[in-house]
């Protein structure tokens, strides 16, 4: 029976309740249409338990209920995929016997409310969705953004981030290589941390999470259950506000030591055969993982919370069911090997116990104190969950279209001395303005984090954060005797989050865009994609045009490059309510994480020169390109010398872009160039610089004469460029080789000679034979490497 009226079906006797339901509805983030879809589901009233499940369930955390029919149109196939979305994480093939599983989460409100914990957890968390496949995990990434540092509560929340993610990493044995991080305003209050986990499957059949075999029994396995964590799915299916320092409960608190003996123990269950399906406890805790086993399986599971481990007394079943305390998993197994699947874990200092069994019908039955407390359709909870509807805007925002009208002459004429960025008409040379963006803490050195992080645990890690353009991972065999390999994986996360908030379906074409480019810069080939969608809230409509937007813009990129999505996560409601009542929204961040494949790490490159006398190629679109492929609109140079984040961001050519990279990554393999980084956020002048601090060798560069402004030439953002420095004894051979390889492209990939490195240990940017930049590396390098660790230093002070 259906029923439309909220009111009228409080009033029938079959469907009254003993609890205040809209103050429960309001706890648990449902809606009166949800407490009607659940009475008509059921065809009776839930009690106070089940309300919380589908609380949890059917948050946006949990079913996508916003998003849903956005990510169904993610190009997931390929020839190296094995797993797609719906699991813990993807796996791909990697040849040679050898499998990846991978995937990025967030925990963005968890981190605001206490962001030591908040980003511990989240590491956690992402590591069991890897080794839940059956995959031990060799390397970690995060992509982070925080307010600006001038703010003692955004250097609060870097701090307990870093530091947490540090812990856990540090901790528990897998090194973290690589990441990004920026800093908007519009991140103050609500940060982002994205975690991604890559790990190497020890087992020969993957490990999934459907239940099988009626009446076999269900093994709970890990930490015990307490209190910690309640309702955190919900929690982080809402925006945050004032009162959001209330829900400091709802953060959970992890042991990454528990968790380091959960992983040996789950790989060596898997690796018994014994373990018919496996789940983590992540968000929703017992709830998500045995409404997921269930309904994925097309079973039902009975789960008798009496025999749940618990760590605190007098626990109700809400308080277990909705627990999202750490390192815990759940567990089919073939009859008559649960002792030997628990003595595993008992070995390891964990708790283990047969909490239930497998049912024939597609249910959740939950029995507490003796009593059946649940019984609720396993569909209903974790498969068939609402879809909300949502009207796609069909004229592009008002507020996006006055962006997209301002023009680059709109700004003062830059000259060879310099440029005039206030009303003063002061002129500010551009060795100043050089420096100045090499402070901004979102271009500037990184390694006040990464400093923080273990990266060579594991003795795997190939190349050091901030030295290459991905991270590099050696492969090596994990169940043979071999301690060498020629082969490795190079991962990355990447978002261009100032260019996705002015044109989301270019900016989030440009993030999958320069992930590839990364990818394909230290020599690998790229396999495929996880992404973490990070957006305010769809119920605006400006919110869900940005979400559609930036989904179409993954979706037209992936197919083009050829990197599927294999899963990932959605994280909305990103805003802050302020003490006006206003709502304050992050720029939307779709943050792609990408992995590639690597045949021989012999000839891997990084960003920074070799050798003094080699010849600088930029690859790609020229600097005298004025078709709109590189634009002074939503760059880097544009907000930090003049405070505007405006303008609509180049479309870039896709096919030029994977011409680009192909060309690059064929040089590599070739051994015909000695390093390569791209061009991206602050423009080629930035990469420059970053390529003469990573390697202490300056550089003497003589850009070719173009009609474009100074500023364009030196700062203009767009996609599809690559610096490449080549020995000049290699130089016939390179010119003749990317000759050849362009003689196969329908367009040929530009490339032109733009300087020379020097062991003068200063850039020297000449244009028009007239010097424009003209500074040492040691001075780029200080401001450099001193923007991050001189704003916290100096707020610390200020508050001794």
């Amino acid at each position: 029976m259906e029923y439309n009226d909220f009111d009228s079906l409080l009033n029938l006797k079959s469907y009254s309740v003993e609890y205040d339901v809209l103050s429960a509805l309001k706890k648990e983030g449902l809606t009166k249409n949800d407490f009607i879809e659940i009475c008509t589901r059921l065809e009776r009233s839930p009690n106070r338990t089940e309300l919380g499940m589908f609380g949890v369930m059917w948050s946006e955390h949990c079913c996508y209920r916003n998003s849903k029919p956005l990510l169904s149109k993610f190009p997931t196939t390929g020839k190296n995929i094995l797993v797609g979305p719906g699991e813990n994480a993807g796996v791909v093939d990697l040849g040679d016997g050898q499998r990846l599983a991978f995937k990025i989460e967030s925990h963005n409100h968890p981190s605001a409310i206490e962001p030591f914990q908040g980003a511990a957890t989240g590491v956690g968390g992402i590591l069991r969705d890897i080794f839940t496949m059956g995959a031990r995990p060799i390397a970690l990434l995060n992509s982070l953004r925080f307010g600006p540092l001038d703010n003692q509560k955004n250097i609060g929340l870097i701090q307990g981030v870093v530091s947490g993610i540090a812990h856990y990493g540090n901790c528990v044995g897998v090194p973290t290589v690589g990441g990004e991080v920026a800093f908007d305003s519009s991140y103050s209050g609500n940060p982002l941390v994205n975690a991604m986990a890559l790990g190497l499957m020890e087992t020969d059949d993957i490990v999934c999470s459907g239940a099988d075999g009626i009446n076999f029994p269900v093994v709970y396995v890990g930490s015990t259950t307490g209190r910690d964590g309640m309702g955190g799915a919900s929690f982080a299916s809402s925006e945050l506000s004032q009162s959001s320092l209330d829900d400091r409960p709802a953060v959970q608190v992890g042991d990454p030591f528990l968790e380091k003996g959960l992983i040996e123990g789950c790989l060596e269950a898997f690796q018994s055969g014994y373990v018919v399906a496996a789940q983590d406890m992540g968000a929703a805790g017992l709830t998500c993982s045995c409404s997921e086993m269930a309904a994925k399986g097309g079973v039902g599971i009975e789960l008798n919370l009496d025999l749940v481990p618990a760590r605190e007394k007098n626990m109700t079943a809400y308080e277990f069911l909705l627990s999202e305390s750490q390192e815990r998993m759940l567990f089919v197994v073939q009859p008559g090997k649960e002792d030997l699947v628990m003595n595993i874990f008992k070995k390891w200092g964990l708790c283990a116990s047969v909490v239930g069994k497998v049912l024939k019908e597609n249910i959740v039955r939950v029995i507490h104190e003796n009593n059946v407390v649940v019984n609720l359709p396993a569909d209903a909870l974790a498969e068939n969950t609402p879809i909300n509807a949502h009207s796609l805007m069909k004229d592009i925002p008002e507020e996006i279209l006055m962006h997209w009208k301002w023009k680059e002459s709109s700004l003062p004429l830059p000259t060879y001395q310099g440029i005039c960025i206030n009303s003063n008409n002061k002129l500010v040379n551009w060795n100043q303005i050089l420096l100045k963006m090499l402070d901004d803490p979102t271009i500037a050195s990184k390694k006040w984090i990464y400093h923080q992080y273990d990266y060579q645990v594991q003795n795997n890690t190939i190349l050091p954060p901030g030295s290459a353009d991905a991270a590099v991972i050696r492969l090596r065999p994990i169940n043979s005797g071999e301690s060498d390999s020629i082969r490795g994986i190079a991962a990355v996360v990447d978002c261009p989050n100032r260019w996705v908030s002015l044109d989301p379906e270019r900016g989030a074409i440009a993030s999958v865009a320069e992930a590839s480019r990364n990818i394909n810069c230290v020599g690998a080939i790229p396999l495929a994609v996880t992404n973490n969608l990070n957006f305010a809230s769809p119920e605006d409509n400006l919110g869900y045009w940005q979400l559609a937007k930036s989904c179409e813009g993954i979706t037209k990129a992936c197919s083009f490059l050829g990197t599927p999505v294999t899963g990932g996560n959605v994280s909305l409601f990103n805003e802050t309510t302020l003490s006006d009542g206003n709502k304050k929204p992050i720029q939307p961040t779709p943050v792609i994480g990408m992995v590639g494949l690597i045949d021989d790490i012999d000839c891997i490159i990084r960003q920074g020169w070799i050798n003094p006398g080699d010849h600088i190629y930029l690859i790609g679109v020229p600097l005298s390109s004025s078709n709109g492929q590189v634009t002074l609109s939503a760059t880097s140079y544009l907000s930090n010398i003049f405070d505007l984040i405006t303008g609509r961001p180049p479309l870039i050519d896709l096919q030029l872009e994977k011409s680009a990279q192909l060309l690059v990554n064929t040089l590599i393999s070739e051994k015909l160039i000695n390093s390569a980084h791209d061009v991206s956020d602050g423009g080629v002048l930035i990469s420059l610089s970053e390529s003469c601090i990573s390697s202490g060798l300056g550089i003497t560069c003589n850009f070719p004469h173009s009609d474009n402004r100074l500023d364009k030439i030196l700062f203009g953002e767009g996609g599809s460029r690559i610096l490449v420095s080549i020995s000049p004894e290699k130089r016939n051979n390179f010119i003749q080789t990317v000759n050849k390889i362009n003689d196969t492209f329908m367009d040929s990939v530009p490339f032109s000679l733009i300087g020379k490195v020097n062991d003068l240990a200063t850039i020297e940017i000449n244009i028009d034979d007239k010097k424009i930049i003209d500074l040492s590396i040691s001075d780029i390098t200080k401001t450099y490497e001193e923007a991050i660790p001189n704003r916290i230093h100096s707020s610390t002070l200020d508050n001794d």
